[in-house]
C-alpha cells in the first residue's frame, strides 16, 4: 500500500524575533557625555573627539561654504604603469610652522609654466592666516620665472628658489668659506637673467668633485674651475649671508616627509581615469590630512593646560602626540577602545579603564568641549606659534 505524502512537508522555520528585538543605531554627537566601564571594548572610541573637533571648527558649515567642483577638463589620464608617459601629478604647499597643507592642485606631469607659477603663487594670499605679517616662499627649480617672481615681489614675500636654467656670473675674488673644517665655498651676485624684468640677487654654494684615482695613475687636471666643483644656486631676495639663505632653503627638505605623509594617507592611490574624480579624491585626501594635522596640535595643547587625573593609569598616553606621525596619532586618537550605551534614555560613549590612554582621552575631551564654548575659539587663545610663515 502507497501512502501519499504532501507535497511540501518542511516544517517552517520559527523566527528567532531578531526583526522584532533589534537595536536601534546609537548615534553620538558633540554633546555625548563620557563615561568609563571595566569590560574589554571595541576599537574607534577616538571618534567622539573627532565628531567635538568637527563641530569646534563648524566644519560643515565650511565645507558648504568654501567647496568648489573642478571645472579642469584634459584630455589625458593617469597612467602609472608606463613609465614616460604622461600623467597627473600634484603640487603642494605646506606651511613650515605647523606642517599643514596650505594649498595644492592636481596637474599635468608637465613642466610649471611661469605663469602657472605666478598664478599658484597669487591665490596663496587669500590662504595665508590673517595673523601672519611675513612669509618666506621656498621653492624648487620648476617656480623659477620671472612670472613667479614678479608675483612674489607684488605680494611681498621673501623667497628662496632653487635655480634652473640661468647662468648668473660670480665674482671669482668674492667666495668665502665660513668654516674652516668644511670645504664649502659661498658667493653672491645681482644678475638679470634674460627676459626678466629686474635685476635679482643669485647665491651659491660650491663642494669640491671627489675623485678617486687608481693606484699608480696619475689624474689629469681639470681645464676650466667650474669642472672641479659642484655649485648650488639659488635666487632670492633676501639680504643676509648666502651661506645663512641656503641653510634656511634646506629645512624645505622636510617637506619631503610631509609628502610622504600624504602618500600614505591615500595620495599615491589613483581611484579613476577621469580628471575630475582624481581631482576631487586629491582634495578629500589633502582635506583628511590637514584634520588629523590639526587634532594632533589640539591634543598637544590639551596636554599644556590643567593635570590629568592619573589615578590608576598612566598620564602619558597622548603625551607628544604632535611629533608622532599620522599614523602613529591615529593610533593614540582613533583606535581606543570604547562603547556607545543608553542609560536613562541619554546616549553615552565609555572608555575602558584597562587603557593607559583614557584619562589623555578624557582630559582632551574636557579641552575640546571648553573650546566649543567659546564663540570664536581659534581666535580666543589662539596656539599659532609666529607672525612669519615659512610656505
Amino acid at each position: 500500500m502507497v501512502k501519499q505524502q504532501k507535497k511540501y512537508s518542511k516544517k517552517k522555520r520559527i523566527g528567532k524575533g531578531f526583526k522584532r528585538n533589534a537595536a536601534k543605531a546609537r548615534k553620538i554627537n558633540a554633546s555625548t557625555p563620557v563615561e568609563t566601564c571595566t569590560e574589554q571594548l571595541s576599537p574607534f572610541g577616538g571618534l567622539l573627539a573627532l565628531v567635538k573637533f568637527f563641530d569646534l571648527v563648524k566644519f560643515s558649515e565650511i565645507f558648504d561654504l568654501t567647496y568648489q567642483t573642478p571645472r579642469h577638463k584634459p584630455k589625458l589620464g593617469h597612467n602609472t604603469k608606463n613609465r614616460g608617459k604622461k600623467g597627473y601629478r600634484p603640487i603642494l604647499c605646506f606651511i613650515y610652522e605647523t606642517r599643514e597643507y596650505l594649498m595644492g592642485r592636481l596637474r599635468k606631469e608637465d613642466t610649471v609654466s611661469g605663469k602657472e607659477a605666478a598664478a599658484f603663487v597669487a591665490k596663496t594670499q587669500a590662504h595665508i592666516p590673517g595673523c601672519v605679517q611675513e612669509v618666506l616662499l621656498r621653492a624648487d627649480g620648476e617656480f623659477l620665472s620671472w612670472e613667479s617672481v614678479d608675483a612674489l615681489l607684488k605680494a611681498g614675500y621673501e623667497f628662496i628658489i632653487g635655480n634652473k636654467g640661468c647662468k648668473p656670473s660670480f665674482d671669482p675674488q668674492t667666495w668665502y668659506q665660513p668654516w674652516k673644517r668644511k670645504n664649502i665655498q659661498y658667493n653672491s651676485c645681482i644678475y638679470t637673467p634674460t627676459g626678466w624684468g629686474k635685476a635679482c640677487r643669485f647665491v651659491v654654494m660650491r663642494i669640491p668633485k671627489e675623485e678617486t684615482v687608481p693606484a699608480g695613475k696619475m689624474i689629469q687636471c681639470k681645464l676650466f674651475e667650474d669642472d672641479r666643483y659642484k655649485y648650488r644656486i639659488f635666487c632670492t631676495n633676501i639680504g643676509r649671508k648666502p651661506h645663512e639663505i641656503i641653510k634656511e632653503y634646506d629645512k624645505r627638505a622636510d617637506v619631503e616627509n610631509l609628502v610622504g605623509e600624504a602618500k600614505r594617507e591615500g595620495l599615491d592611490a589613483i581611484p579613476s581615469g577621469k580628471f575630475k574624480n582624481n581631482y576631487a579624491f586629491f582634495q578629500i585626501v589633502m582635506l583628511a590630512y590637514n584634520i588629523w594635522r590639526y587634532l594632533k596640535i589640539i591634543a598637544n595643547d590639551s596636554m599644556k593646560t590643567d593635570r590629568i587625573d592619573t589615578t590608576n593609569s598612566s598620564p602619558h598616553g597622548l603625551k607628544g602626540i604632535v611629533d608622532n606621525t599620522l599614523r602613529i596619532a591615529r593610533l593614540k586618537l582613533l583606535y581606543i577602545a570604547a562603547k556607545v550605551v543608553i542609560d536613562s534614555n541619554v546616549d553615552k560613549v565609555k572608555y575602558s579603564i584597562h587603557d593607559a590612554r583614557t584619562p589623555g582621552m578624557l582630559h582632551f575631551l574636557k579641552f575640546l568641549d571648553k573650546a566649543r564654548q567659546k564663540a570664536r575659539p581659534w581666535e580666543e587663545g589662539s596656539s599659532w606659534p609666529y607672525g612669519f610663515a615659512v610656505l
